[in-house]
């Protein structure tokens, strides 16, 4: 595995790149490397997988702090990245926010990928009861800026309606907690008040499929999804698990990952 980070105008970008063959791209947000490592190795077997920290978390560190990232800045990330290792154009496979950062690509640097597969993609936009669920963020928001993580986590489960929390694990450490600020006061809005082009996506040079976990039925983003591609003119593409089914089943997730790339 190679690692490093690539200056942009006003960040430095970590990113990773392992195996060898077609260029394919992992990218999460707020998820970074550390979670698509396990998937990456499998997958670097028969592809070049890059993976990279969004920026404002993780390793990729902006000049200014507090500047909001945005899909459209995330995507300006990853189409210089793209650039950078000079092996695209790419498959592009994004999860949750990532997968707007995916959506953002293909909308604003068509031809960069020539596949997007976004994951669970969380767009407000697409909903018939958008206001409704535009508050809900911003009510999330206020409660962590009013100094109540734990309250926060709450409401944003419920707005995503999951009814089961991760199981206990260690006290998050310092970066954990960085990045969970960051997510809160400076990602959500700019991911899930992302306006897709319709016409741009559906017709544009970049294949753009959505796709959703078995596992995730009922759920905010069962909704989101099916709406999105419903505009789009296609069917969800379906994959096993739920909203992190890479992390928890590296294998499988890889093995489904390939069979649509090779549909594609």
């Amino acid at each position: 595995m190679q690692y490093d980070t690539l200056r942009v105008s006003d960040a430095a970008i970590y990113y990773e790149l392992r195996g060898h063959g077609p260029l394919l791209v992992l990218v999460g947000a707020p998820m970074g490397t550390r979670f698509f490592a396990p998937v990456a190795d499998l997958l670097a077997a028969d592809h070049t997988v890059l993976t990279t920290d969004p920026r404002g978390i993780g390793a990729s560190v902006l000049d200014i702090p507090e500047s909001d990232s945005t899909a459209a800045a995330r995507a300006g990330d990853l189409a210089r990245l793209i650039a950078h290792v000079d092996a695209g154009p790419a498959a592009v496979f994004g999860s949750s926010g990532g997968a707007v950062t995916a959506l953002a690509l293909a909308q604003h640097h068509p031809g960069v990928a020539h596949t997007v597969i976004a994951h669970e993609p969380p767009v407000n936009a697409v909903l018939p009861d958008r206001a409704e669920r535009d508050a809900a963020i911003e009510d999330i928001i206020a409660t962590y800026e009013a100094g109540d993580p734990a309250g926060a986590w709450k409401k944003f489960m419920i707005n995503a309606n999951i009814h089961e929390g991760p199981p206990p694990g260690p006290e998050p450490d310092a970066q954990q907690l960085a990045d969970e600020a960051f997510w809160f006061r400076h990602e959500m809005r700019g991911t899930t008040y992302f306006e897709p082009d319709i016409p741009v996506l559906r017709d544009g040079p970049t294949k753009v499929r959505v796709a959703l976990g078995t596992d995730s039925a009922g759920q905010l983003l069962d909704r989101t999804s099916h709406a999105l591609a419903e505009r789009l003119g296609q069917a969800v593409l379906p994959f096993p698990g739920g909203h992190i089914a890479f992390v928890m089943d590296p294998p499988g997730f890889a093995q489904r990952l390939r069979e649509v790339l090779a549909a594609a």
